[in-house]
């Protein structure tokens, strides 16, 4: 009776003790978590009053996303032999110079993924990799502040492939106009004046032409998110079917040192695209037979921070 008495005292104390012990060190984390928290809030400051400094702001981030897989005698496919995989990767990057007066920013987004599916049993299928997403983007705006918020300017933009069919087409936009920034990490463009140039050869039928240039372009961190989005409209004065918008997504979250996980996606509309696509299995096709569905693209997997 005394030993149970003894063993049931000797618990409650340790347990008095655990817990007293349990107690300081949460308390002692919180200190020191408010501590941290206090430090960061200055940092973030500094860091804040560093980017409004005049001077040159360069920066990247890419996704590599990729899968391979294989069978062997697995009936329960319609093709039980076969090898399939897909690799991809997207790059963003930006040189931006800031100044009092004036401004000019560079971007570029370069986005390529290649897809192999072979049946094994079929001597006549193919067991290259075919390019299956082929993305390629530049472009350049200069301003001259008239204001915190607005500036007149100049832009040129570049979109292309760039694995296969490079500059067939090619889209050039070239104008001037007015930017916006209503948000230090927004920028809009409003280019009522802008001639979109359009390079082809061979049988392709693109038409250039004159007309209003939009862009919203947005790019933030928040902490190890990185975000980058990009919405680019050309609006035809000659013809509704002239004009065209890509809308591009990218989001990168750093886990470990620059190493992370990446998702991007892109939609675009583009009548002109659907028409020339059409063209080839339907040589007497018009732009009212035409079925402009809406493009898209994405991808996932590692990221690597580049800056």
């Amino acid at each position: 009776m005394k030993k149970s008495l003894f063993l049931i005292t000797f618990m409650l104390i340790v347990s008095f003790v655990n817990a007293q012990t349990k107690d300081e060190l949460l308390a002692t984390q919180k200190i020191k978590k408010d501590s941290i928290n206090a430090i960061q809030t200055k940092v973030n400051a500094i860091q804040s009053e560093i980017d409004a400094l005049p001077g040159w702001r360069i920066k990247a981030f890419g996704t590599i996303g990729g899968n391979i897989s294989g069978s062997n005698n697995w009936y329960s496919k319609e093709i039980p032999n076969s090898s399939i995989g897909n690799f991809g990767f997207n790059i963003n990057a930006y040189a931006n110079l800031i100044e009092d007066k004036f401004f000019w920013k560079n971007a570029s987004n370069l986005n390529v993924s290649w897809v192999k599916s072979d049946n094994i049993d079929d001597e006549t299928d193919s067991k290259e990799y075919t390019v299956a997403t082929d993305i390629f983007t530049i472009s350049s705006l200069y301003g001259r502040n008239l204001s915190k918020k607005f500036a007149v300017s100049a832009f040129g933009e570049y979109r292309s492939s760039l694995v296969n069919n490079f500059n067939n087409p090619g889209f050039l936009d070239l104008g001037i106009g007015a930017t916006w920034t209503p948000i230090k990490n927004l920028v809009v463009v409003i280019h009522p004046l802008n001639y979109n140039f359009i390079f082809s050869r061979g049988d392709n039928d693109y038409n250039s032409s004159l007309g209003a240039k939009i862009v919203a372009d947005y790019k933030r961190s928040f902490g190890n998110l990185n975000i980058a989005s990009n919405l680019s409209i050309f609006q035809s004065y000659e013809s509704s079917n002239y004009s065209n918008y890509t809308w591009t997504n990218s989001f990168a979250y750093t886990i470990w040192k620059n190493l992370g996980l990446g998702f991007d996606f892109g939609l675009r509309k583009n009548m002109q695209e659907a028409f020339n696509y059409t063209l080839k299995s339907d040589p007497d096709a018009t732009f009212d037979t035409v079925d402009n569905k809406l493009q898209s693209y994405w991808l996932f997997g590692l990221n690597y921070k580049l800056n």
